[in-house]
């Protein structure tokens, strides 16, 4: 008798351990979807606004990596059963709003500021977020390289400002 309420007593924490861990999967997962969606379009509007050749390179080059990564990552989502958001957040939109205010070299300066913040926070997150051993944590170890790619383009286009 002891022994099964012990047993059943470790497999409630077991399982609260895995709801959290779950939950923390999934909020990873939902900024992941949304920064990708936000980047895609950062992309596209550094295409259309940006004044230097560099700025609209790397602008198409943000649109294309992060619109393949969104396919992976709503794939994992899918995968832990969540719902997954079908644009960028509140404040990514309010940033894109913002910027598209913007054109020429004011904006290749603001544009270039904006994504080394961006992808050092998304850095962090994804290295924290790729030691979880499931789908999120799959997903989030795949991108890392291509956003240090990311970071490493973008410190080069402040440079050339």
């Amino acid at each position: 008798m002891l022994l099964s309420l012990g047993t059943a007593t470790l497999m409630a924490i077991s399982m609260a351990n895995a709801s959290a861990k779950d939950r923390q999967s999934e909020t990873f997962l939902k900024k992941a979807i949304e920064g990708n969606f936000a980047e895609v379009s950062m992309g596209e509007l550094a295409q259309q606004n940006g004044q230097s050749d560099a700025v609209k390179s790397y602008g198409r080059m943000l649109s294309t990596d992060h619109g393949a990564a969104n396919h992976k990552a709503l794939d994992a989502a899918q995968g832990l059963g969540m719902n997954s958001p079908s644009g960028p957040s509140s404040k990514q939109k309010a940033d894109y709003e913002k910027m598209s205010k913007v054109s020429g070299a004011s904006f290749d300066r603001m544009f270039a500021t904006h994504m080394i913040a961006d992808h050092q926070k998304d850095i962090a997150e994804y290295k924290k977020a790729s030691k979880s051993k499931d789908a999120a944590g799959e997903y989030a170890s795949s991108q890392i390289d291509t956003l240090q790619k990311h970071l490493d383009t973008a410190k080069s286009l402040k440079a050339g400002n």
